[in-house]
């Protein structure tokens, strides 16, 4: 009886220490797993590109009555006639990961009210590590404006220096290696100070290239 039951004990041993060997080569398993796939998101992760506005353009800026436009759905004190053109700039930081845009609409904003309508632009491929620059032409109808944003406006021309927001939305898809991103939501916006000419802040229009008086500053989310 003793024979057999330090037996049955041994085989319990066994059976306990094969058991532990098992898990721990399983864990040894998972963690080099585990280690792996940190190592290939780390080299293969994604970067979100970024954006700078090296020219700007005014070709008009002006306040208008709303009255006057029937565009507007609803009757509205103060109108803003903007056109205006933007080179925004897209840089790809990675050297691993191709991106596409698309879906891209762009417009101007002032005092964080839209100061032209949106427009589309074409879908965009950028290689790795490669720069991408875009240069919409914004404006044509008038949009309706605050009553702030109008006094505003009126002051900043006075003084020559006028604020504005280049904003761009969309998506963006990432291609890194073997990895294949979905669609991103995207969001570009850059804060654009420009100069304007006694001229143009009298007659509301830049007629062109403006100064940028301020290193415009850029965020982007994707």
């Amino acid at each position: 009886m003793d024979v057999s039951r330090k037996a049955r004990v041994c085989e319990a041993h066994h059976r306990a220490r094969r058991l532990r060997r098992l898990a721990t080569a399983a864990l040894a398993v998972a963690a080099l797993a585990a280690a792996a796939a940190l190592v290939l998101y780390l080299v293969y992760r994604p970067v979100m590109p970024q954006a700078s506005v090296p020219r700007a353009a005014v070709y008009r800026l002006a306040l208008a009555s709303a009255a006057a436009n029937a565009s507007f759905a609803a009757p509205a004190a103060h109108a803003l006639a903007a056109s205006v053109q933007f080179t925004l700039l897209l840089h790809n930081p990675s050297d691993r990961a191709s991106l596409l845009y698309d879906g891209l609409v762009a417009y101007a904003a002032y005092r964080g009210e839209p100061a032209t309508p949106p427009a589309p632009l074409p879908p965009v491929a950028q290689d790795r590590g490669a720069d991408v620059a875009m240069s919409p032409l914004l404006g044509g109808a008038a949009v309706p404006v605050s009553s702030d944003a109008a006094r505003a406006l009126a002051a900043d021309c006075a003084a020559r220096r006028v604020q504005l927001r280049l904003v761009v939305m969309g998506r963006v898809k990432y291609s890194s290696g073997p990895f294949r991103s979905g669609w991103r939501d995207l969001y570009v916006r850059c804060n654009v100070v420009v100069g304007l000419s006694t001229e143009a802040a009298v007659a509301g229009g830049g007629g062109g290239d403006v100064p940028l008086l301020e290193y415009p500053r850029c965020a982007v989310d994707a």
